[in-house]
């Protein structure tokens, strides 16, 4: 059921269908290389049990191809560093990889930011 509401793109052999995991799964990688975010968040103590794969923990996949896709994503950022900086950023970065590496255009990014923690580097 997943799959029939996955984002799609055609071309003249076909059609190819990208789904949210993998678009999710691109999200996650590129908030794990982002300076200032230390970390994903679960938005509720459920998703923490259920999501195995930690880099799509607090990360939600929608929309599609024609409106465009919309991603929201909860991090833990570093203390001491400016918020709206880092999320500006990430966000940026997240809209610019994924239409990128999908070639499906991005509605909207939404950042929120559910903690601040020490870096323990």
């Amino acid at each position: 059921m997943e799959a029939a509401r996955a984002p799609s793109l055609s071309s003249p052999l076909g059609r190819i269908s990208i789904s949210n995991e993998a678009v999710a799964h691109i999200v996650g990688r590129v908030a794990a290389e982002a300076y200032g975010v230390v970390g994903m968040a679960a938005r509720n103590p459920r998703e923490r049990l259920l999501t195995r794969d930690r880099l799509r923990q607090g990360i939600t996949v929608g929309g599609n191809a024609e409106e465009g896709v919309t991603i929201e994503l909860s991090v833990v950022v570093e203390y001491g560093l400016n918020l709206a900086e880092v999320a500006s950023t990430l966000r940026n970065r997240v809209l610019y990889e994924v239409e990128r590496l999908t070639g499906l255009p991005v509605a909207e990014v939404e950042v929120r930011i559910q903690d601040v923690k020490r870096s323990t580097a």
